[in-house]
């Protein structure tokens, strides 16, 4: 089967380009948002293949995953045909509602012809699709292994733009967690956090890496910090508990599903979440003991073979 999608979540297309299909990826001129191709820092297989618009027409596009609200208009420019109508369409919506909670209206609603896609139970609580119908496929990560050491004492997370996103991301809160421990934020757009923090550079560091070396980044701090208020599921939470890492993070959106209470702290008191840091930094076997538990719920819940097993009973469902 030939599965038409856009790049534009590059760490959930590494692990859905793993299943059995080819997977065409748009290539524009200048690789722009509606044409990045291939990824660069992500490892996809040779199966995801690059096409241009004027060759997507003749593709033999089997199934089209669409992820943003003007895509169903591109794909009527570029191959001619509707998705939903013409060709099997679903809607995958990686993102929690964002305006007027919970009465935002998702862009595909009331499009009985699709399937909108969510990544997790609590979008698809709070999202209004009207009458298109929904379904929920949770996150597959593909496994990095158990590379936690836990050597440095420091926390890590990973946000991306942490200052233009500011209370979303909790980038308010990092200033307080720091002083449990000091902050290794790695991510898209941390330069200069310190400073706009007005924190010393020693208690809270900004740093961008490709994802290969985020994961053994990750592993060398003590425990894995999450703040992030309002945000769908973060896939750097999932790969923290993946690699190992105790968690302590805000118990907000799924957050509370997806870390239970032997894998780290979950609270909407930051009060508690500092205590926590400053506990896994000063007793390194807890900190190691609720890794493995971390490491062994999330493959239990989100291994790679239950999300392309959840994919593929979907796609023979809208493609029959």
């Amino acid at each position: 089967m030939r599965i038409l999608l856009w790049h534009v979540h590059g760490s959930w297309t590494t692990a859905f380009v793993r299943g059995p299909h080819t997977y065409v990826v748009p290539v524009t001129p200048g690789r722009g948002p509606d044409g990045l191709g291939r990824a660069a820092t992500f490892d996809w297989p040779a199966s995801v293949v690059e096409l241009p618009p004027d060759r997507l027409g003749e593709a033999g596009i089997d199934l089209v995953v669409v992820q943003r609200p003007h895509e169903p208009a591109l794909v009527r420019r570029w191959l001619g045909l509707r998705p939903g109508t013409d060709v099997p369409a679903v809607y995958l919506e990686h993102n929690a509602p964002g305006g007027p909670v919970p009465d935002t209206r998702h862009p595909a609603a009331d499009r009985p012809e699709l399937t909108v896609v969510h990544v997790t139970h609590f979008n698809r609580l709070m999202w209004d699709c009207g009458t298109t119908p929904t379904t929920v496929i949770e996150h597959g990560i593909v496994d990095p292994g158990p590379l936690w050491t836990g050597r440095l004492e420091r926390a890590a997370v990973v946000v991306n733009e942490p200052l233009r996103r500011g209370r979303t991301t909790g980038t308010d809160l990092l200033p307080y967690f720091s002083e449990a421990a000091p902050l290794d934020v790695f991510g898209m757009g941390t330069d200069g956090l310190a400073g706009r923090l007005g924190v010393p550079a020693e208690r809270c560091n900004g740093q961008e890496l490709v994802q290969s070396a985020l994961h053994r980044e990750m592993a060398e701090r003590r425990v894995y910090l999450h703040p992030v208020r309002w945000t769908s599921l973060g896939l750097s939470l999932l790969e923290a508990m993946h690699l190992g890492m105790p968690v302590v993070a805000l118990a907000t959106t799924e957050v509370a599903e997806a870390v239970p209470a032997r894998a780290g702290v979950v609270s909407n008191r930051p009060e508690l979440l500092r205590d926590a840091i400053r506990d896994f930094i000063a007793d390194p076997a807890r900190a190691r003991e609720t890794g493995r538990a971390a490491r062994a719920a999330a493959l239990a819940r989100y291994g790679l073979q239950r999300f392309l097993d959840d994919w593929e009973y979907l796609i023979k469902e809208v493609t029959r």
